[in-house]
Order: structure tokens, then C-alpha cells, then sequence
């Protein structure tokens, strides 16, 4: 009986190699940090495609709340209008995403421009094709 819970164990993948899975690199920002989106949070309504969102900074990013390694960002985008809306954005001290260092949310979220280069940019210019 204990060889075979062994190998069921060393059969199940790890839950780095879970969380990682989940996640489809769609491009990087302007100062070289990965963006992801998790392709089963997608989800178009009235034009509008809602999905979650990660950073990887590379190198973390120093803050006086502790070091930034990854972030994941729950937003709206609007393609026809190039504008995004935040939801929630949340700051991990990890890469598995298991540390919170700040953590915000948005009650009325408003849409706006994405800047150039940065991770709402790149998953705007993403948003059409992975609806």
C-alpha cells in the first residue's frame, strides 16, 4: 500500500508547477516585466472583457511595505473605446503569489487610458484576441 501512495503522490503535480500552468504570457511592459493572463478568468460582456491579470517584476520592485515579486490585477477592458478599469489589484511578496504586501480594491472602478508600456497597455492590446 505505501509504494503506491508514493507514486501517487510523485504523479500529482506540484502546486508551483499548478499555479504556473494557469497562467498564458501575452507580453511584457516597457522595462522588460512579464504580463499573464489566466485564460479561464476571461469573460466578455457588452464589449467589455474582464480578466485577471499578473506581473512578474524582474527585479522586485522595493517598497517600504516590503519587496513586490509578483502582482495580479482583476480589470475591465473596453477595445473599442482602448480604455481599462481596475477592480482589485493585489501585490505579492512572492512568486507564488502566497505573501500579500498591498492589496487594493476599487468600489467604483473608471475607465481611463492605459500609459504606454505598462501592463494595462500591454493586456488592452491582448484584450480582442484572447476574448
Amino acid at each position: 500500500m505505501r509504494p503506491f501512495i508514493v507514486a501517487l503522490v510523485l504523479l500529482l503535480p506540484s502546486e508551483r508547477a499548478f499555479a504556473q500552468s494557469r497562467w498564458k504570457e501575452i507580453g511584457k511592459t516597457s522595462s522588460g516585466n512579464s504580463v499573464y493572463v489566466d485564460p479561464r478568468s476571461v469573460k466578455t460582456v457588452n464589449g467589455i472583457v474582464n480578466a485577471r491579470v499578473r506581473v512578474k517584476f524582474t527585479p522586485p520592485v522595493a517598497t517600504p511595505q516590503g519587496a513586490w515579486v509578483t502582482s495580479q490585477h482583476v480589470a475591465m477592458f473596453d477595445c473599442a473605446k482602448s480604455s481599462v478599469a481596475a477592480k482589485e489589484t493585489i501585490y505579492f511578496a512572492d512568486e507564488t503569489g502566497t505573501k500579500v504586501v498591498e492589496r487594493k480594491t476599487n468600489a467604483k472602478p473608471g475607465f481611463g487610458p492605459a500609459p504606454g508600456g505598462s501592463m494595462a497597455k500591454v493586456a488592452l492590446e491582448c484584450a480582442g484576441s484572447i476574448a
